[in-house]
């Protein structure tokens, strides 16, 4: 089953485009908005995980509606979004939204055609090449530390070069981070696929066990690592998942797991708690619902998080955690390789939280050193050489400079009393060399 990638619902009321400016423009009475309560009950019943609970939130709908709560809408979008609040109200459930879209209403009942549903398929193609099918950052942090920045899960039957191709990409990584702070869901498929590399192939091992609603049939399935996979296995690597409040549905799965089966550190903010597959259903000839339609559960304990969130090992705001992340990957690869302890010690500089020094402080290391020179540009310090390269510096705690595009040495500001007096560089290997102000 597919997990189809929607939004998180951030707002009160619910916006669609495409034909549904059409459907604003038609007359719309009360007998109107009768017929759609009256469909949309008839879908819950139809489609919701939970059977008895959608008899309730279908109920309360018909009660809202005899109560007068639509009779303000005055328009069917209007009405989307007021049906949407109510749902999400009487089931905490932030998967439920109502939208205005004809035309897809349409092409809903057209896709037996098998025309049409390949030209759905392609259309869906168009849409995720140019967002490079989720896989939105690829990149090596200090000291052999590989980051993935998902946006979100693509269908891997469209997105499975690309993920191969990420896949290929941090398998020498020396430990791993998943960005999913701002991934809100999608393919529970593509999830499976990428958290394969993080185990054998040759031992099973169940990631998700889940049912749902099909053509009012349930169906019952696991999913499992795969045994064959387009790149190296990431065995006994150090993992490491980081998520934030908007981290949702599939996003919220794949740390889940990990976290249950002990094989990531979660480091972020609690996730907003959407843990049930949804599917979009048609409602009436106007009018959609997306609508949770099975439950997913861990393979551990058979829980979910639904309405909860998931809770990461280490709670900070989410603005942090990719540094947060990236200092325990370090400090854990210290402790399994003496090796690795200077790399810890080296990059612990540059991503320690450091207060951004004021401008007399900067203008204090601005002069001329032995062959070269620092200035003062834009608010930055701005490090020539022989009149031939510039680079930016970065001010670190204790003194320390990075410079842009430079890994292997970083300066020191070397002071007596109040003065600057020389400025030494630090090599990675602990050598050191003097340039003494001239100025």
């Amino acid at each position: 089953m597919n997990i189809r990638h929607w939004t998180l619902i951030l707002a009160a009321t619910t916006t669609w485009a495409g034909s549904a400016a059409l459907a604003q423009d038609a007359p719309f009475t009360a007998a109107d908005k009768r017929a759609v309560v009256e469909q949309l009950g008839q879908a819950l019943e139809a489609n919701y995980v939970f059977p008895d609970k959608a008899k309730t939130i279908a109920a309360t709908l018909r009660r809202n509606l005899d109560a007068g709560n639509y009779d303000a809408a005055p328009d069917r979008r209007t009405l989307a979004g007021d049906l949407t609040d109510d749902l999400i109200a009487a089931s905490n459930d932030l998967h439920f939204s109502v939208g205005v879209d004809p035309e897809w209403v349409a092409s809903y009942a057209a896709r037996q055609d098998p025309a049409r549903a390949a030209a759905l398929r392609e259309d869906e193609r168009r849409e995720e090449t140019p967002k490079n099918f989720g896989f939105a950052g690829l990149r090596y942090l200090d000291g052999n530390i590989a980051y993935l920045d998902l946006s979100h899960f693509a269908d891997p039957e469209l997105g499975y070069d690309a993920a191969a191709a990420a896949m290929r990409f941090i398998e020498n990584g020396d430990a791993v981070i998943y960005d999913l702070r701002y991934n809100n869901g999608g393919y529970l498929e593509m999830a499976q696929l990428l958290a394969s590399q993080l185990f054998r192939g040759d031992k099973d091992q169940e990631l998700f066990d889940y049912y749902y609603t099909l053509d009012g049939r349930r169906v019952e399935r696991g999913q499992w690592v795969l045994p064959a996979l387009p790149a190296k296995r990431l065995t006994g690597k150090p993992v490491y998942v980081l998520t934030g409040s908007t981290s949702f549905s599939a996003a919220e799965w794949f740390a889940y797991t990990l976290k249950k089966l002990g094989r990531a550190t979660l480091v972020g903010e609690r996730t907003a708690g959407g843990a049930h597959p949804v599917d979009r259903k048609p409602v009436g000839t106007d009018f959609f619902v997306q609508v949770p339609i099975g439950q997913i559960r861990d393979p551990v304990d058979r829980s979910d998080f639904e309405g909860q969130g998931v809770t990461p090992d280490h709670q900070v705001p989410s603005a942090d955690a990719l540094a947060v992340a990236h200092r325990l990957a370090l400090a854990d690869l210290a402790k399994a390789d003496p090796v690795k302890k200077a790399d810890a010690d080296w990059f612990a500089p540059m991503l320690a939280a450091r207060a951004q020094p004021t401008t007399a402080a900067l203008k204090a290391i601005t002069g001329r050193y032995e062959g070269r020179r620092i200035d003062l540009v834009g608010g930055k310090l701005l490090y020539t050489w022989r009149e031939r390269l510039r680079l930016t510096l970065e001010p670190l705690d204790g003194d320390l400079l990075a410079i842009e595009g430079v890994r292997d040495f970083r300066f020191r500001i070397v002071r007596k009393g109040a003065k600057v007096v020389a400025l030494e560089r630090i090599d990675r290997d602990g050598t050191t060399l003097t340039y003494a102000r001239l100025d």
